[in-house]
């Protein structure tokens, strides 16, 4: 009679498997050929190609995996063998519980990464052209991230162990998990029932005064008695949501600003349902930026804003100012650019992503409108860190069978927004396909040729060393291109965590130097580390663009500008509709 406990065991074995082969499909959905997508297929027939032509190096590669292989196997076979010398490569942390130390298991995650650096070196040492090569290298660590032993139900003993100890219960739980995920076609990083926008997300008090069809425009109430009369607009990316800037109370730097007396300003982006899938890029300058900053002024009764921009929000951001410039107005005392490229000379690993083969199909499919669901750009962005950003919420939530943490950052994360289609496909090809935004002249904007160099104002620039999404030394570039008065400052961590860094937590460090040399390594050589967060560095520095303090007003609005709805607004609220997880 068949043991009713192993029939269990084999039956949540093989869930764990149908599991594991979704999350697979879906994770290197955006690595196989078709519109918008990487045609593996023909990378890896170029790599292949390139060993057919010189094969002494493929035979090289191959004898040092064979070699490693069979030392390993050695030593872990032998009695004699010492136990804590088994290790033919430093495990990371998916390996390190000591479930990982037992023989069987202790080969197939040592064999594992002795297989990934052979993959690795076959992706380094092929010869390409750059692009090719970069390619090859990201998508042979997507497949190790996906092949790793620790992602599979049937070789991750911390999993077994656990669904052992609960008769199954974790597995149950994590296939739970993994239905609750579907319909959303993305991995929980977060316990998303621990935030909500408008209750401890988002929560600086403030009224949304003017709106349009692609942005909202928030004003905040003051929390001095007195404020800069000049005031603070920020223009968040598009890509998420502006509550990266405001998240909760203790680390928003809308509320930080605010208490330092600025009256600030938020472009809140539209999630744009399909219908919006023919704006453009120069919409975006002028409906979006342009009108914020006029209106900012406006309500404000002042000549000259300060303004900050934060990733592509910077990017329009400077674009905006610069069509400005050509029509001789200057509106801006002060420009803040967080983790921005003007210049794209290095775009990191997102540019494996970007070819003309690549912005030739988006053109194509969003020749008539449409838009780039959230959701794409989501586990575009995920992919490039997968094993910390895919692969270990995989093992946490579908192995193991356990909720995330609450974290506002990865919550915010994964609030993924739509873009417009044409507006998309003018961008990667202007900027991440052939960098023409730097060029004076060259590209031409609601009208107006673009000559960033004319912009003359002064500017703090803020980079962080570990940034993935805007390379520092890509962001340092800017020092180039604009004039006036420069303050670069280099943050520590990365794109999101060091841009969010409180002053009241005032952890980490950061980097000062009085001069902008030529070459960013030069840069960093000189400069010197401070410790703690940045703001505080930032804030000192946008005092002096401030002008003279004024009686703070009681109420948001002004010059025929009243409350349309308290902050965050309902742009915020829109959530992009996932697509169907059976497509």
């Amino acid at each position: 009679m068949p043991d009713p406990h192993q029939i269990a065991w084999q039956a949540s074995v093989d869930t764990i498997a149908a599991i594991h082969q979704q999350l697979l499909s879906a994770v290197m959905q955006p690595f196989s050929q078709g519109a918008g997508q990487i045609d593996a297929g023909a990378t890896l027939q170029q790599l292949a190609q390139d060993y057919v032509r010189d094969p002494s190096r493929w035979q090289q590669l191959q004898q040092s995996w064979y070699q490693q292989q069979l030392a390993l196997w050695t030593r872990l076979s032998s009695p004699d063998a010492p136990k804590d010398d088994t290790a033919a490569v430093a495990p990371d942390r998916r390996f390190r519980a000591p479930e990982w130390r037992e023989p069987y298991f202790q080969w197939l995650s040592q064999s594992y990464l002795i297989t990934s650096q052979w993959l690795e070196a076959l992706a380094k040492g092929a010869e390409l052209d750059s692009h090719e090569k970069k390619k090859a290298a990201f998508l042979m660590r997507q497949w190790i991230d996906a092949a790793s032993p620790a992602n599979f139900g049937w070789s991750n003993p911390e999993a077994i162990k656990l669904a052992t100890e609960t008769q199954g219960a974790s597995l149950a739980q994590g296939l739970q998990n993994l239905r609750d995920d579907l319909p959303k076609g993305m991995v929980s990083m977060t316990d998303e029932r621990a935030f909500e926008v408008g209750r401890n997300l988002a929560v600086t008090p403030g009224a949304v005064v003017y709106e349009n069809e692609l942005m909202q425009l928030i004003q905040y109430r003051p929390a001095t008695d007195t404020v800069s009369e000049r005031p603070l607009l920020m223009v968040p990316p598009c890509i998420n949501k502006f509550y990266i800037l405001d998240l909760q109370p203790e680390n928003s730097l809308v509320r930080y600003a605010v208490e330092q007396g600025h009256t600030v300003f938020m472009v809140s982006w539209r999630n744009v349902p399909p219908g919006m899938g023919t704006v453009t890029w120069d919409d975006y300058v002028s409906t979006g930026v342009i009108t914020a900053i006029d209106t900012a002024r406006k309500i404000c009764g002042v000549k000259k804003i300060n303004a900050l921009g934060f990733c592509v929000g910077g990017t329009l951001l400077a674009t905006a100012l610069a069509v400005l410039r050509v029509k001789r107005k200057n509106p801006v005392a002060s420009l803040t650019l967080l983790a921005t490229m003007l210049d794209f000379c290095d775009t990191g690993e997102l540019s494996v992503f970007i070819d003309e083969a690549y912005v030739q199909s988006r053109e194509r499919e969003f020749a008539n409108g449409g838009v780039l669901p959230g959701r794409e750009l989501a586990i575009t962005f995920a992919s490039l860190r997968a094993n910390d950003l895919i692969w270990n919420y995989v093992v946490h939530n579908y192995l193991k069978g356990k909720t995330p943490e609450p974290f506002d950052l990865l919550h915010w994360n994964s609030d993924s927004t739509n873009l417009p289609g044409a507006m998309y496909a003018w961008y990667v090809r202007n900027t991440y396909l052939e960098n023409s935004l730097r060029v004076p002249g060259k590209l031409t904007v609601c009208g107006t040729p673009l000559d960033l160099a004319r912009l003359d104002l002064p500017s703090y620039l803020l980079a962080t060393r570990e940034d993935h999404i805007v390379p520092w030394k890509t962001a340092y570039a800017t020092t180039q291109i604009l004039k006036g008065k420069q303050t670069f400052v280099l943050a520590a961590s990365g794109h999101i965590a060091g841009v969010i860094n409180p002053a009241s937590r005032n952890r980490r460090n950061y980097w000062t130097r009085a001069t902008q040399p030529e070459n960013a390594d030069d840069w960093l050589a000189g400069a010197q580390s401070q410790a703690g967060s940045w703001w505080m560095h930032w804030s000192a520095w946008l005092a002096q663009h401030a002008g003279a303090n004024i009686p703070a007003r009681a109420t948001p609005g002004g010059a025929g500008y009243t409350e349309i709805e308290a902050a965050p607004g309902r742009y915020v609220q829109e959530k992009t509709v996932p697509a169907d997880p059976a497509q």
